[in-house]
């Protein structure tokens, strides 16, 4: 490891430099702290050349991409929530939030697919890589699928966190809640038999025990869950005074 000697205006491995020496340094704790934040970077530390290239590999926070991710039963409220989420990002400004909900994404990417165990899997898996590559590229996703099993989240976290920031967010609302709310009958249909494997009457919803933020809209309005999410966000630099 290099060190600055202020008096000679030259760079020395630390271990060389005679005791009693002035020097100048950066922890790398520090340094990754000042990348993380946009901090200055003192003259002094490097090269501009070299300082530029670890900014172009590490672009502060607020630079970043990241996915917001919802699980959740069917008319949970996880839907409405994710709608809530893009209109106050996108009053934020800076950045673009691109919504993928999980009935679209049926729709556009996954028509061929059932509803299988290892389909479900593979309509998530889309998602993820979607989620990955608009995370990469420095936007902002929020994704709403039901994603009913932890093996398939936890996949998408890992393709995520690979460019970006990963929030993984349970809508925990009770299943008869969820019951009452749905517009559509589709639970009625499934209590009747008339669709087979449906999450949360005769297939299973693995709730998530890695979830950044769990929310019950039973319980909490929906304003006060996306600004639960906005302050984890703020929180981590992502958003924010740019």
């Amino acid at each position: 490891m290099l060190t600055y000697l202020p008096d000679t205006d030259e760079y020395q491995p630390i271990n060389e430099v005679p005791e009693g020496t002035r020097t100048l340094n950066i922890s790398g704790t520090e340094l990754r702290r000042r990348l993380k934040t946009g901090a200055p970077i003192p003259e002094w530390f490097s090269y501009p050349e070299v300082v530029r290239i670890l900014r172009e590999a590490n672009p502060p926070r607020d630079h970043q991409g990241f996915t917001v991710f919802f699980t959740g039963l069917h008319a949970s409220g996880k839907e409405a929530i994710a709608r809530a989420l893009q209109v106050a990002l996108n009053q934020e400004g800076g950045r673009s939030a691109t919504l993928l909900l999980g009935e679209t994404i049926r729709q556009e990417l996954s028509s061929e697919l059932g509803f299988t165990r290892r389909e479900r899997d593979i309509n998530v898996g889309r998602i993820g890589f979607v989620a990955a590559e608009l995370t990469r590229a420095g936007a902002a996703c929020i994704a709403a699928p039901i994603a009913p099993y932890a093996d398939a989240r936890r996949l998408v976290r890992q393709q995520v966190t690979k460019s970006g920031g990963f929030y993984l967010v349970h809508v925990a609302t009770p299943l008869e809640a969820c019951i009452k709310s749905d517009r559509t009958g589709v639970y009625q249909r499934a209590i009747a038999g008339e669709i087979k494997g449906f999450t949360g009457i005769d297939d299973a919803y693995e709730a998530p025990d890695d979830a950044d933020l769990v929310a019950d809209i039973t319980k909490t309005s929906i304003s006060q869950i996306v600004h639960e999410i906005i302050l984890l966000l703020e929180r981590d630099g992502y958003i924010g005074d740019r």
